[in-house]
């Protein structure tokens, strides 16, 4: 098994501000593994949580590092490489290129798209929502104007959690709300509120019909979550605070869902697992993406009817993606009959 990694920039139409910073342009890696003359893709792209930075340097060198050993594997061995990765405390971005590669090379192998070999129906895919940044009350306006423009849109996230507190929260989304009167809102303040901020706003929120409220308290404040849920009217879900199915039990009782992203599980592997894990534990799930590509949502998307909310928009909102695959249908993101992932690269990036 060959292993080839190369860097890509792209770059966002509007910048994202969330509690943490700004985000208008990231270096991605791509992944891409040969053997028996098939080709797998995978993708890492940077993100920070924590203790948990994971930069496109990093990403990089531990790939390089591991390219050596890696190739005594055969694709279809992704257990041992699983194994492999974790004993050797690879860091989860890295782990979810390589598995998203894997699955990619399994799927052009047998000929048949990852979905259809999980026995999963498109139909059962909800429509994901997309993601208006923390800006002034004209700007958030503006942005959902401009959502809706080239986007057939039936779900918002509003990002909340500003630096100016709770009161400009409460200005900026009731402008999203003034401005998309018929669209679901949901609200996700990274980690940005104090438990006394978060009781107010999920009192707040749930009067205004929000849908749930995403990671109110930041990481690290878990044990807070127990008196939030008690005194929510909203579901709460929880991202920064949950990588993997290990993380999941210990925080079943406090929170209602789990935002599943591919860089904080490390794949397609340990994704399912969570989706089954969060299941046995009576949560909802959700998948949510950073700065990702068409290549990473396509292969987020291909475990898309198993969710309950989706959060797949970061590649709508790219000027240069140099990729292709999933596509948007009445707000849906939907994996395409192609075999594997079903990504190829677009027509201006070949």
């Amino acid at each position: 098994m060959q292993i080839e990694v190369e860097i890509f920039t792209v770059n966002k139409r509007f910048p994202l501000t969330i509690s943490r910073g700004t985000t208008a342009q990231t270096k991605n890696v791509w992944v891409k593994i040969f053997h028996d003359g098939i080709e797998g893709w995978g993708e890492a792209s940077p993100f920070s949580v924590g203790n948990h930075p994971q930069s496109t340097a990093i990403i990089k060198d531990f790939l390089e590092q591991i390219t050596p050993t890696l190739q005594v594997f055969n694709p279809l061995q992704r257990q041992q490489i699983e194994q492999f990765l974790i004993t050797a405390k690879i860091p989860s971005a890295v782990r979810a290129a390589l598995d998203m590669a894997l699955h990619d090379w399994l799927g052009k192998r047998v000929g048949l798209p990852l979905w259809q070999i999980w026995g999963l129906d498109r139909n059962l895919i909800v429509p994901t929502s997309v993601t208006i940044g923390i800006n002034s009350p004209e700007g958030a306006r503006a942005r959902v104007r401009n959502w809706l423009q080239f986007v057939d849109v039936r779900v918002f996230k509003v990002k909340l959690g500003s630096p100016d507190g709770i009161d400009a929260d409460r200005q900026m989304l009731m402008a999203v709300r003034q401005e998309a009167p018929t669209q679901e809102l949901c609200v996700d303040a990274n980690g940005g509120w104090s438990l006394e901020d978060a009781i107010q706003m999920c009192s707040w929120l749930a009067d205004l019909g929000i849908k749930y409220v995403e990671q109110p308290l930041s990481q690290g404040q878990e044990k807070s979550l127990a008196e939030l849920k008690a005194r929510s009217p909203l579901p709460i879900f929880v991202d920064e605070s949950c990588f993997t199915s290990a993380d999941i039990p210990r925080l079943a009782n406090f929170v209602d869902g789990i935002n599943i992203k591919l860089m904080k599980s490390g794949g397609l592997s340990e994704a399912m697992r969570m989706v089954h894990t969060a299941r046995a534990n009576g949560l909802q799930v959700m998948f949510g993406c950073y700065s990702d590509s068409t290549l990473l949502n396509t292969a987020a998307a291909q475990l898309a009817p198993l969710a309950d909310y989706l959060d797949l928009d970061s590649h709508l909102n790219l000027i240069d993606d140099p990729f292709i695959g999933a596509f948007v249908q009445e707000g849906r993101v939907l994996p395409n009959d192609l075999p594997g992932l079903g990504v190829q690269r677009s027509a201006s990036a070949a």
